[in-house]
This record gives C-alpha cells, sequence and structure tokens, in this order.
C-alpha cells in the first residue's frame, strides 16, 4: 500500500484538522486496494460478525453523514440503522461492491470538505450529543479524525488474517 503524507501544506488549524481527517480518509481506501469482493465481505473474527472491510468502509460512511448531516446541520437522520438493528450500516455492507462503497465514502467526504471549508470552526452544531451539548465544527473533525484512525487499526487486521496484506 502507498505511503500517504500528513503533512499540511500550511500550519494553520484549519488546515492542519482538514489534512488529518483526509489522511485518515486516504489511508481507509488505500488499506482496501487490491483486496476481492469476497474477502472484503468476510467477516473472521469470530466475536465480531459484523466487522468486515465492507462493513468499516460503510460504518464510516454513515458516522461522517450522522456528524455533519444530522448533528452539525440538524437534518432529519436518514441513516440505515434501526432501533431495532443499530448496526445495519454494517450487516447491509455486504450486499454492496466494495468499489461502490469506497466511491461513496470518497464522494461524500467531498462535499463534507467543502463544508468544512465554509464554515467557521467555532461554529456550533445545530444538532446536540449527549447531555444536550452543542458541539463545535473543530470538535467534529477531531472526532472524525479518531474515529477513522481507530477503525483504520481494524482494517490493519482484518486485512492482514484475510489475505496477508500489510501496510505503512
Amino acid at each position: 500500500m502507498p505511503r500517504i503524507n500528513d503533512t499540511p501544506p500550511a500550519w494553520d488549524e484549519r488546515t492542519q484538522l482538514t489534512t488529518f481527517l483526509d489522511y485518515a480518509r486516504d489511508t481507509t481506501r488505500a488499506k482496501c486496494e487490491g483486496v476481492s469482493e469476497e474477502n472484503a465481505r468476510k467477516a473472521i473474527l469470530p466475536g465480531s460478525p459484523l466487522m468486515t472491510l465492507s462493513g468499516i468502509i460503510n460504518h464510516l460512511r454513515w458516522v461522517e453523514y450522522h456528524w455533519f448531516q444530522v448533528i452539525f446541520l440538524g437534518e432529519e437522520d436518514q441513516g440505515p440503522w434501526t432501533d431495532e438493528d443499530p448496526d445495519r450500516e454494517m450487516r447491509i455492507a455486504v450486499e454492496f461492491p466494495v468499489k461502490q462503497l469506497l466511491k461513496e465514502y470518497a464522494d461524500q467526504s467531498a462535499r463534507y470538505r467543502e463544508l468544512v471549508a465554509a464554515t467557521e470552526l467555532d461554529a456550533r452544531a445545530v444538532g446536540t450529543v449527549r447531555g444536550g451539548l452543542h458541539v463545535d465544527l473543530r470538535w467534529i473533525l477531531h472526532h472524525l479524525t479518531e474515529e477513522t484512525a481507530r477503525h483504520n487499526g481494524h482494517l490493519d487486521i482484518l486485512r492482514e488474517l484475510l489475505d496477508g496484506a500489510t501496510g505503512y
């Protein structure tokens, strides 16, 4: 897998935050390069039947949707999850080609990149999180970087177990 550069082109806060989130997103995509459809859908951890490469990609896509559109913009939640199936985005991911999931994730990330570029980091979310807090855009960017990086670790493990591929 190619090494992806995490050095920002400028040293202001916004550029650093968005560079690290993009670095994590790009790493996610790189960890899926060359994976077969069969392996992308395979759950190999006995205690985690939803933990597939496809499931993680779809989860990350919907996590960003939730934080930007539902929490930050205050839109109605149209995500795939339900009260009865809160992890549905991971369950249904195996129904789609991994290339489609990666494209949807990349396309959506591009839209959110535009939203972030046009919005002050101090702007508060319309929706609330636990305790009724209205987090700011800066917090959301930090949170998404953490979430994506954590799942990149899962992708590392799954990919190595599936086909031996390792990355930087």
